[in-house]
């Protein structure tokens, strides 16, 4: 997870694209060039371990736009694929 929130930061597309898993990886990532990604606060995981087949992790993003600050706040899941961890999809909490 972190390593993702690193590779927002930097506009790391290839990164995130490998770390993604094939049956939801877009495409291409359109990165918004206002947004810049500040900090990321681990809120939990859960899930089947390190080496286990799903787990999930929420997360609150922080960043900041047009120089308002915001947040995104996520459960997102990742399972293993080809003994990698990848992200598989997330869902956004308000």
């Amino acid at each position: 997870m972190r390593s993702r929130f690193s590779a927002y930061a930097r506009q790391d597309e290839p990164y995130l694209l490998r770390t993604w898993h094939p049956s939801t990886r877009p495409d291409e990532i359109p990165f918004d060039p206002a947004l810049r990604w500040v900090r990321l606060d681990i809120v939990g995981t859960s899930g089947a371990g390190p080496f286990g087949g799903a787990d999930t992790v929420e997360f609150r993003a922080h960043y900041t736009e047009h120089g308002r600050r915001g947040q995104l706040h996520e459960n997102s899941r990742f399972t293993r694929h080809d003994n990698a961890w990848t992200y598989l999809d997330g869902t956004v909490i308000t």
